[in-house]
């Protein structure tokens, strides 16, 4: 089956090495992923919170384009990458939305025919950690394995939006995916009852001492539990709990130094990828493996 592909604005910025790894494990598993064309901003949460159904309008875009440009490549049950945990709420959300509230998707449907296109609550949203797991296999997975994680004990951090509210494939409170893939790979999951808990989010840049100091709990929590890294799949949780470990030890006078990934990258480590394809050059803290071969 071929994938179509929702970047987002994040994977094109400050996420790009998200991209990078997640297409370059999509190559080794020789998975189709397709790009959509003419994407737009989803809008996030931001948006929402401005104009609710002129966002709805905008994120629905997205979808119409999807259907049109899966149907001309003739994929039966299109299926929409969104990596972006924010993305793939939103788009979750918005086909909800016009399936229940009929004056949303008319409002909706008459912005998309303004542009030609039509939207027929024909395409399924999803994230690639589903896909992967759950279309793919473990089994499958497993057997691509070049350098097995042994001994590598790994915190999966799913964050606030995949699994909550709609979670499409794993439990809203004790999510288990991310740590069978570890399992997969050969790594070890930590038991971490913080897997679901808010980094802060958008507080970092509005509310510091608070997105701090959210940041910091799971990143300690993380450590004391013996985790050597960190995995994600949101961009905004990367970014938070990677970038700001120097004014985390500043601020709390406690020292934080703990990798944090994206999934993908740890997947293709494990295939045997170099740094460079995953996009490890991009790091603020080096991974555990480069840490483990200066020691």
């Amino acid at each position: 089956m071929k994938y179509w592909y929702f970047p987002g604005c994040s994977l094109k910025s400050s996420g790009r090495a998200y991209e990078e790894s997640l297409l370059a494990v999509f190559r080794c598993l020789e998975v189709p992923v397709q790009e959509l064309d003419d994407w737009n901003c989803c809008g996030a949460t931001s948006y929402m919170s401005a104009d609710e159904v002129q966002a709805f309008a905008l994120a629905s875009r997205n979808l119409a384009l999807g259907e049109q440009q899966a149907g001309t490549g003739g994929n039966g049950g299109a299926q929409l990458l969104a990596p972006c945990s924010a993305c793939y709420l939103l788009l979750l959300k918005t086909q909800r939305y016009l399936a229940q509230h009929p004056d949303l998707a008319h409002h909706a449907r008459n912005g998309l025919k303004a542009v030609g296109l039509t939207y027929e609550d024909k395409i399924k949203v999803r994230h690639p950690l589903d896909v992967l797991v759950n279309d793919i296999g473990l089994d499958r997975i497993s057997k691509l394995v070049k350098e097995r994680l042994s001994g590598l004990k790994v915190a999966s951090y799913y964050g606030c939006q995949v699994v909550r509210p709609f979670a499409t494939f794993d439990s809203p409170w004790a999510p288990t995916t991310m740590d069978r893939l570890v399992e997969a790979l050969g790594g070890t999951p930590v038991k971490w009852p913080l897997k679901t808990r808010c980094c802060g989010g958008t507080l970092i840049g509005t509310v510091p001492e608070v997105g701090l100091r959210l940041s910091h709990i799971l990143l300690q929590d993380a450590l004391r539990r013996g985790a050597d890294v960190m995995i994600t799949l949101c961009p905004l949780c990367q970014f938070n709990l990677e970038c700001y470990q120097d004014e985390m030890t500043r601020q709390f006078k406690e020292t934080v130094r703990l990798p944090v990934l994206y999934f993908t990258q740890l997947m293709g480590r494990a295939f045997g990828l170099s740094d460079k394809e995953l996009g490890l050059q991009r790091s603020f803290m080096p991974p555990p493996w480069a840490c483990q071969a200066r020691a």
